[in-house]
Parts: structure tokens; sequence; C-alpha cells
């Protein structure tokens, strides 16, 4: 039957999709800054404390494609709630665990819930007005690095104010709430890719992010050259080649290759890689610049909350400019509205490398820093939505926003690595190690730049008469079954 007659109305659809993804990015970072309150609540040690992070990142690493290509096949509105309610649960039992080992289970749980990203832009995709498209993937892009940075502000006064548990029991509410309105209000997609999911190609996909995540999150402990990391990177390579092997010769791939390889495709990842070593490893660090006590030549004593303050302009930006990306993208077109963007953050990321004696300073350099990154964000998902085909859309979104989290998980490695290659007597880095690594990431803020200028062009108009053709298309065929 028609689109017109069975449709949930779009906004409401978009707040459903809104808080859904906000709420599982908060929970990639609202427990960076209360890790030592978490340690100390538990009697563990840090090298434990620090997979209630990393096991989060490998869940979701994960889960993210393998729920948006189950949401292309079975459904993305079951899909999405099936996510929701992971999140949810793990959230609940993140909040009543006795023990760390049980927190980092729930953690784990947790990770499921990243299938809402691809399943929120392939929703969005199937039931927005052409026209509306681009402005809403904008802004749910947008809330990717807002919920990251907002996570790292609301983390201090959340845990002074209720203690470190209400960081999972607001999680929990939020995401138990969303889970019931989107079985009530959010439509189920007519888009489906038909077939039978092969599991070898899941199961080694798991493998080799498994394998390079944890390699590259423990080379700062374990060192670069240690028999561990050497060994997990090696066996990431083995595995990734296994996999896209598989995936070249199943009936049915998990991830079809060919998409892989479409030029509109690679060279989005291969900026959203780039973008995601700038951004999250500069949200992890910069809160423990802040926090480093002055008398180490640097730094502001800062408390977690303080801290996060200083990061609020980076969070307010990336969100006013996920509200103009769009117009300003029909204006010049997303290509180089993503180039701008990714210059704009490396010049903030050079401003704090080279200016960050004063507050004001870092405070500043954030904020540009966020009004460049918003804007490459709020492109890159569209400019994917755009280069596949509907019934990739989610498989395509979910490796995009993993490729963002090995970024992510690369560039902290770095970053980590840089900064405690020399420490003062007292224990803290020193802060050339600061400098330096806020210059690296700045160079790849800049090399995302560069490589923004590769991406194919591809107008506004171009994308929505693609849509709409996409659109029709798939109204005469529910029609005609």
């Amino acid at each position: 039957m028609p689109t017109s007659t069975r449709r949930t109305h779009y906004w409401v659809t978009f707040a459903v999709l809104a808080v859904s993804v906000a709420s599982y990015t908060l929970m990639q970072s609202l427990t960076v800054p209360v890790l030592s309150e978490i340690e100390a609540e538990f009697d563990t040690n840090q090298n434990t404390v620090t997979w209630v992070l990393t096991a989060y990142l490998l869940s979701a690493s994960v889960f993210t494609p393998i729920m948006g290509r189950l949401g292309d096949a079975y459904g993305k509105q079951r899909m999405l709630v099936v996510s929701l309610a992971a999140l949810a649960l793990g959230s609940l039992a993140a909040a009543l665990a006795p023990t760390i080992g049980l927190l980092i289970l729930a953690r784990v749980i947790q990770g499921v819930g990243g299938g809402v990203l691809p399943l929120a832009f392939g929703i969005i995709r199937d039931e927005f007005p052409i026209e509306k498209i681009g402005g809403a993937v904008s802004i749910v892009s947008s809330l990717l690095a807002v919920g990251f940075g907002a996570g790292i502000v609301l983390a201090g006064p959340l845990t002074s104010t209720l203690g470190f548990r209400w960081l999972f029991w607001l999680p929990f509410i939020v995401t138990a709430v969303a889970a019931v309105v989107a079985v009530l209000v959010v439509p189920e997609s007519p888009v489906r890719t038909p077939g039978r999911i092969a599991v070898l190609p899941a199961v080694l996909l798991s493998g080799w992010l498994i394998a390079l995540l944890l390699g590259l999150s423990q080379a700062p402990d374990w060192g670069w050259g240690s028999p561990k990391v050497i060994g997990l990177l090696v066996l990431a390579v083995v595995l990734l080649a296994a996999w896209i092997r598989v995936e070249l010769v199943v009936e049915v791939p998990l991830i079809d290759m060919k998409m892989m390889r479409l030029p509109g495709v690679w060279t989005t990842n291969l900026v959203a890689l780039l973008l995601g070593v700038g951004m999250y490893a500069s949200f992890g660090f910069i809160p423990q610049f802040n926090q480093t006590p002055s008398e180490s030549g640097y730094g502001f004593g800062s408390s977690i909350t303080e801290s996060g303050m200083i990061l609020l302009p980076s969070a307010i930006m990336t969100f006013l400019t996920g509200l103009v990306a769009a117009p300003i993208a029909r204006r010049i077109g997303p290509k180089t509205v993503v180039v701008i963007g990714s210059v704009l953050g490396a010049v903030g990321m050079f401003q704090l490398a080279a200016f960050h004696d004063e507050k004001w300073q870092v405070a500043l350099a954030n904020g540009i820093t966020g009004t460049g990154i918003g804007l490459a964000f709020a492109c890159l998902a569209g400019l994917i939505v755009a280069a596949v085909t509907p019934q990739q859309t989610g498989v395509a979104s979910g490796m995009n926003a993993n490729i963002r989290t090995i970024g992510g998980s690369i560039g902290t490695a770095v970053m980590a690595s840089i900064v405690t290659a020399h420490v003062l007597p007292s224990g803290f880095p020193k802060e050339i190690g600061y400098t330096a690594g806020f210059l690296v990431l700045g160079g790849a803020l800049l090399a995302a730049a560069i490589a923004g200028l590769v991406i194919p062009s591809v107008s506004e108009k171009k994308i929505a008469k693609k849509l709409d053709q996409e659109r029709n298309d798939r109204d005469l065929s529910i029609m005609g079954a």
C-alpha cells in the first residue's frame, strides 16, 4: 500500500532515533572520567578497570555492522528494538553489578546497542521525505560527536551528586522507555535484503576486530614490541584476509566487498577512520591534561566537573554545526563541507598544541575542533547513504561507524604511547608529550581533509533525485506485491 497510509509521522520516528543514538553515544564516554572512582569502588587495579571501556568498545565494534546487516535482512525497526533492549538490559546490569567482573560483562551487553547507529540511518532513508533526509542524517551524525563530548561533561556532575551508578541508571531509564516507544511508533521498513546470513563471515569479522582493537588498546601498557601485541596484530591481519576471502565466495555476504570498493564508500570510510583518530583520542586525553596539577608546569588541576566544562564548547559547536550542515551542503556540496570541517578540526588541534597555558585557550581550541568535526561528521553518513542501495544502508553505515571506532582506537593507542613516553618524577607525563600528541592528532585531521578531496563529487540535488527514484521503485514494488 502507499507509504502515506501506513507510516508514523517522520518527526515522531526521528525523536526516537535521536534519543537512541544519543543514549548509545553517551555510554561510550560517561565512564571515561570516573574510572579511578570505579577502581576504588570495586577495590581493583588500573589494568582491570580499563576493561570497563575496552569491553564496550570490542562489543560495539563487533555488533554494529552485524546488527546493521540483520536490520537490512529482517527489519530495521525490529533490530532497533533489540539494540535498545540490549542497551537497557546492560545498563541495568551495570547499575546493579556487585563486582567488577559483572560490570565488565554488563558493558559487553551494552555494546550490542551499537546497532542503533546503522539502523537509525536506514530508517531515516526509508521513512523520511526526500527533502528531509539530509538534515535528519546530519543531526543524527552530529550526535555521535556531541554525545561523546557530552558524556565527559556530564560524568562529573552526575557522579558527584548521585554517585557513579547513576551513570547507568539514567541510560537504563531512557533506553527502556525508548525501546517501548520504538515498538509502538517506529514503522517497520519494507526494504529487505533477502537470503540467509552466513555464520562464518560473522565469526571472522568478530575475530579480526577483537584481535585488532585489543592489540591497539593494550599496546601502550604491554609495549608495541611485546609478543602479545605483535601476535594480536598479526592474527588480525590473517583473520581479515580470511574474512575478505570468505565474503567474496559466500552466497549472501555479511559485508558486500563490491560495495566496500565503491569510490563513494571507501573514500568516505578513509575519512571516517582519520576523523576517528583525531576526535576520540582528543576527548580521551584533554581531560587528563586539564586535571594535571599546575605544579607539573602545565595543566590546571581541574576537577572532573571543571575539566568537563572546558570541553563544553566542543559539544555545543558540534551540535550546532549538525543543525546547519545540511543547508550548507545543499549550497556547496557535502564533499566540500567534509573537507572544510576536517581543516577546521586540524586548525583547532594545532592551536591546542601551540597554546594551552590558559583554560580559555583550551576551550577555544576545543570549540574550533568541535565545529570542524561536527561539520564533517554530519555529512559523512549522508555520503555513505547516497553511495549504496537501500538494501545496503544498514551494513554500509554500520561499517562506517565501525571504522570511526577503529580510528579512535588507533588514535588513542598512539596518543597514549606519545604522552607516556616521558614522565616527570611526580609520575605525570611531561608537557612535551601532550604537545606532540596534539600535533599528531591535528595531522590526522589534516590528512582527513586531503582524503576528503578524493571523495566523488555529488550534489544534494543528485542525492535527492536518486533517493526519490529509489522510493518510487520501492512503493511500486510494494503495491505490486
